[in-house]
């Protein structure tokens, strides 16, 4: 018996391309999250195909030979969807469906399909819809790529050509129709975000598949869904935590993503908004992760995008149960110490030691050095809570009498 989840599960290929910006390694690296994408939306990858160009070509994205390769292991091992690492043009689209003749996604489309999956509420479900409408309007056309393979395409090209006029205006009036949902969807939550009076407000911010949601439920005792998938949280969630004698609030975001889709970083200004009006961002990383310091790099840029960029931070350093690293023997006087080599400590000795970012390591999963972090939380929350409250002062000193 065939079971359900392998039945609706697609075969695909990936395909990535090596170029001056995006050397070997990186595109591999690229690849790799591609692979976690397609597996998280339900996809099975199969192989992967890399060319090496200057730059992609602007009418198939590969070159022709390569194409042809593609082709042939798609007719061979009857292959339903080919998946490429960058965001198509509605040309490349077309040009390359023709020749492939069957499914093509881009690693925009991809990431959106996972958002409209994993949308829980009102509001993450507008969020995507709008997002997935912007997507698809350029490229409508290629809806219509079936009238080419149909006897007496002379006679049907009119009613196609209206079809697709017709379909164009309602998805822009459906656009018109979200823009103004969202609309009164942020005016709730700025009513909400206002309703929450003074008190301090921490956002959870960092690279997808982190541990911010595992993080959020250890320190509030909520329970946040959690799951080794990219973008597990959609939905902003909001706690209110109390860590000592301060209570504050505490909010889960949506992860972030190399290359994540403008559409989304529009879409989603409600969510991100959160991120904007808090007054400590909690910057998680998975420090087990080989290329945690791009996903830093990434989420920076995110944050100065949204002109976040100067909040007080606090980085927390996550999964250092999984952390391992590469070893050198003793007697090996050739191969020379890299990053790769470091060790937890090591790490802690370079610019993670830069005091005026607070750095943190934790394991958030097997709750270690959780009460340091704790600490320097309630350190960080409560220098903001003294300018904001400078009268309520004697309650830390009461408190630090008591210990």
């Amino acid at each position: 018996m065939i079971d359900a989840k392998e039945a609706i599960s697609e075969k695909a290929v990936l395909i990535g391309i090596i170029t001056q910006l995006q050397d070997e390694e990186k595109s591999e690296e690229y690849l790799d999250e591609l692979q976690f994408l397609t597996e998280t939306a339900g996809g099975v990858p199969v192989k992967r195909f890399v060319q090496k160009m200057e730059r992609p070509n602007p009418k198939t994205f590969l070159g022709t030979g390569k194409l042809d390769d593609v082709k042939a292991y798609i007719d061979a091992h009857n292959i339903g969807t080919a998946i490429f690492d960058d965001e198509l043009s509605p040309a490349q689209l077309r040009n390359i469906e023709k020749i492939l003749d069957c499914k093509i996604l881009d690693r925009t489309n991809l990431i959106l399909d996972i958002f409209a999956q994993r949308a829980q509420t009102s509001s993450a479900k507008t969020q995507v819809e709008l997002a997935q409408h912007q997507y698809l309007l350029p490229r409508l056309t290629r809806l219509w790529t079936h009238l080419d393979k149909q006897k007496g395409g002379i006679g049907m090209r009119g009613p196609g050509e209206t079809e697709i006029e017709t379909d164009r205006r309602i998805i822009n009036d459906r656009i018109a129709l979200l823009k103004k949902k969202l609309k009164t969807i942020d005016k709730q939550m700025a009513v909400q975000r206002k309703n929450r009076g003074k008190m301090v407000r921490v956002a959870l911010v960092g690279y997808t598949n982190v541990g911010k949601s595992t993080l959020m439920n250890v320190i509030s005792k909520s329970d946040v869904f959690a799951e080794n998938k990219l973008f597990a949280t959609l939905d902003t969630t909001v706690r209110k935590v109390v860590i000592k004698n301060i209570p504050f609030l505490m909010t889960d975001t949506v992860g972030f993503i190399r290359k994540l889709p403008t559409q989304l970083v529009e879409s989603f200004k409600s969510t991100l908004d959160e991120v904007r009006e808090a007054d400590l961002l909690l910057h998680v990383v998975d420090i087990s992760h080989p290329n945690f310091e791009d996903h830093i790099a990434s989420v920076n840029t995110i944050l100065d995008d949204i002109k976040c960029a100067d909040k007080p931070t606090l980085m927390v350093f996550n999964k250092i149960d999984a952390y391992e690293h590469e070893t050198i023997e003793e007697d090996d006087l050739v191969t020379e110490k890299n990053k790769e080599h470091y060790t937890l400590q090591d790490w802690k000795k370079t610019w993670m030691n830069d005091k005026e970012v607070e750095s943190i390591f934790i394991s958030a999963l097997n709750k270690e050095n959780l009460e340091d972090f704790k600490e320097k939380t309630y350190e960080e929350v409560k220098k903001i809570h003294i300018q904001r409250f400078p009268y309520n002062d004697f309650l830390y000193y009461e408190y630090k009498g008591e210990e």
